[in-house]
């Protein structure tokens, strides 16, 4: 295990041409999460011209199929690993990746993103075929990096974040091949399942940050732990997402519904022993306590869905997208981005704002179908996520490419 030396200064000068140098590659959070903001504007924004009709698609993908995969396995793919390689290196101790391995790894992922756009007439399918690749290629370059700093730290508590992305990994390829298949009724339940799979890496990561986040924050003398639950959690999670994927792909006749209700009931029970009713003043406490709140929510209303057509399936699932995915990554992408660049952990009231944002478009996207009609919840529940992430480039880009504000690497 190499040791890190957390003072090492950087140096005072980088040249311009000394790409690989630049603070932006210090650390995965710095590119990934950056790379995360301008996907998740730039992609609902050419999504919101779509159903606006103000932009056209000429894939033979279906553009609700590149949207599924843009925001699951791209968007929240890369904030993921981000999150992972640079919480990694406190955990175990071993450098992460940065510099030009860091560097090629981040060209993969914008790549492969760029893939889906490149048509070749006499290849059929080159688009999907190089996304494939591309996109296959990167999960394996992060998990190897992630493996190897585990490994060597001998961090068997952090083992399951290995599993865990590998099934995105294998979700992710089984997707695309799908699609290329042109069965997409299966991808659309891959995507799903994956999103499911997202849910149990924010079950295991709010249970170690959200109480100690809390509990600093609000400066309380100790925080409040929940073991029994957590573990409950994470093997009730594991049952469930095989039997969605199960009855998804092979058996129809099963119903995961109960087993869904019984996850987001546990969920429900943790968010309200983890609530303190002073996080309301903090907006970096309130986001994420709320991003998770619409995660037990939005459980129940999707195991509600398999019984009631008052619930719609996609509606209740889009509350877990935007309302605990979008917000509790654009909560932690702050938090991080102030974090492992030296600054205090106060935020402009923009932020604020676009925390809150965020959850409007949530609420928009997955309760109002029904009074508004679901095209227009569909665009509002889109500006309103633009905006929000709008705002957070504004206040991260700077951070997110100059150095540590004490200079030192990182």
């Amino acid at each position: 295990m190499r040791p890190i030396n957390l003072t090492e200064p950087m140096p005072k000068r980088v040249a311009i041409h000394q790409v690989s140098q630049w603070p932006l590659w210090m650390l995965a959070f710095r590119p990934f999460f950056l790379g995360g903001g301008l996907l998740a504007f730039l992609s609902v924004g050419y999504w919101l011209l779509i159903l606006t009709g103000h932009a056209s698609w000429y894939l033979a993908m279906p553009a609700t199929l590149w949207h599924a995969h843009e925001m699951l396995f791209g968007f929240a793919g890369v904030v993921a690993v981000g999150f992972l390689l640079t919480a990694a290196q406190t955990w175990t101790g071993v450098a992460s990746i940065s510099g030009k391995a860091l560097m090629w790894l981040t060209v993969v992922w914008i790549a492969a993103r760029l893939a889906f756009f490149v048509v070749l007439p006499d290849i059929a399918h080159f688009n999907l075929y190089a996304a494939l690749t591309l996109q296959v290629a990167w999960w394996l370059g992060a998990i190897a990096v992630l493996a190897n700093m585990l490994l060597k730290a001998n961090s068997k508590n952090n083992y399951p974040f290995l599993a865990i992305l590998a099934v995105l990994c294998a979700l992710n390829t089984l997707y695309l091949i799908l699609v290329l298949k042109q069965n997409m009724q299966l991808a659309l339940a891959v995507v799903d399942t994956a999103v499911l799979v997202i849910t149990l890496l924010v079950g295991i990561v709010a249970g170690r940050v959200l109480p100690f986040f809390t509990a600093k924050g609000l400066s309380l003398t100790e925080q409040v732990r929940t073991p029994k639950i957590d573990k409950a959690i994470l093997y009730s999670s594991i049952f469930a997402i095989t039997l969605f994927f199960i009855s998804k792909l092979f058996l129809s006749s099963i119903s995961p519904a109960l087993v869904l209700a019984g996850v987001a009931a546990l969920h429900l029970v943790r968010a309200c022993y983890w609530w303190n009713v002073n996080v309301l003043k903090v907006p970096l406490l309130w986001s994420l306590h709320f991003s998770y709140l619409a995660l037990g929510v939005g459980l129940m209303l999707v195991a509600i869905s398999f019984y009631s057509s008052a619930v719609v399936f996609k509606d209740a699932l889009h509350l877990i997208t935007i309302g605990t995915i979008g917000m509790m990554i654009l909560a932690m992408m702050t938090r991080v981005s102030h974090g492992h660049t030296g600054r205090t952990l106060t935020i402009p009231h923009y932020m604020a704002v676009a925390f809150a944002l965020v959850l409007v478009a949530a609420i928009t996207r997955s309760l109002l179908p029904f009074i508004i009609g679901p095209h227009l919840a569909w665009q509002i529940s889109a500006l309103l996520w633009l905006v929000a992430f709008s705002l957070f480039l504004i206040h991260c880009t700077p951070i997110l490419t100059r150095r540590r504000v004490d200079g030192r690497r990182g």
